[in-house]
């Protein structure tokens, strides 16, 4: 059995159908989504049909991309300029996918593997980190409806842009998911940018990547991410940031975790116009 951790897929069915045949995928193997599953790329609707039907070999977390679209279909934001959501909103199936995706979970920690979307900030622990994600999943998982439709019309904004314990209510569960799902830089103290899309090479004065805080609390575990396209292929002994941009012309990458070998895909076309 052996354990592939792939990058941000965003709708690209054809490619991650693709490398799913490169790898040469069998019934006793396990797949490890960053997620972004959805969003930008043309077939999300086809590849979440597909990911439900091979539910038992897949682990997903959640990506920015993905909880936009659980906002967009509860009305709670507008769709915006560039996503292609709209199959999935039209579907005869819709709520049947969009609760398989809400019940998906913000961090896996797993043989000393910690998979989450963007990062961890520096302050946390990878046991501090399990705990607020699990605070931020008892909004998206619970049953009350009501309290679900409350949380994604105040989980938009970039701040507080910090982690504090003190942090209460919204203000806290927001901070936890834009950290797990949205961060790139931060400060040496954890202050976040949440707007930066660049690459190392544009990252202002006062910040940088939230892997290279030399405090960071959970620097002993290996984190497996993607979300930063820019960065592309990052692979160190406690990193592994998958996100090539295969929606951008870039490729999508696979690494099997027993020998972290590395497996990819050219995707077939850039998604003009687009932002990650």
């Amino acid at each position: 059995m052996a354990t592939y951790a792939i990058g941000d897929i965003q709708g690209s069915y054809k490619e991650f159908r693709q490398l799913l045949d490169l790898i040469n995928l069998n019934s006793n193997d396990r797949l490890w989504l960053v997620g972004d599953i959805v969003n930008r790329g043309p077939d999300s609707l086809k590849l979440l049909r597909f990911l439900r039907t091979i539910s038992d070999a897949v682990i997903i977390v959640l990506g920015n991309h993905d909880l936009h679209l659980l906002m967009v279909a509860e009305g709670c934001v507008k769709a915006q300029s560039g996503d292609t959501l709209q199959d999935i909103l039209n579907a005869p199936d819709r709520d049947e996918l969009l609760h398989w995706l809400r019940n998906h979970r913000l961090l896996h920690i797993s043989d000393g593997y910690v998979m989450v979307h963007a990062g961890l900030l520096p302050s946390w622990s990878v046991t501090q980190a399990a705990e607020l994600a699990k605070e931020a999943e008892s909004f998206l998982h619970g049953k009350d409806q009501s309290i679900f439709l409350k949380f994604c019309s105040r989980l938009y904004g970039n701040y507080p842009n910090k982690w504090d314990d003190n942090l209460k209510g919204y203000d806290r569960i927001r901070v936890i998911i834009n950290a797990l799902t949205r961060m790139r830089i931060c400060t040496y103290k954890g202050r976040m940018d949440l707007s930066f899309k660049g690459g190392v090479k544009d990252i202002p004065i006062g910040y940088l990547p939230w892997f290279d805080v030399p405090s960071r609390a959970s620097k002993a575990a290996t984190i497996i991410c993607g979300h930063w396209s820019a960065l592309s292929l990052h692979v160190r002994s406690n990193l592994i940031a998958l996100d090539t941009g295969c929606v951008w012309g870039g490729n999508l990458t696979a690494i099997r975790l027993e020998d972290r070998k590395i497996f990819q895909v050219p995707c077939a076309r850039r998604f003009v116009g687009i932002t990650c």
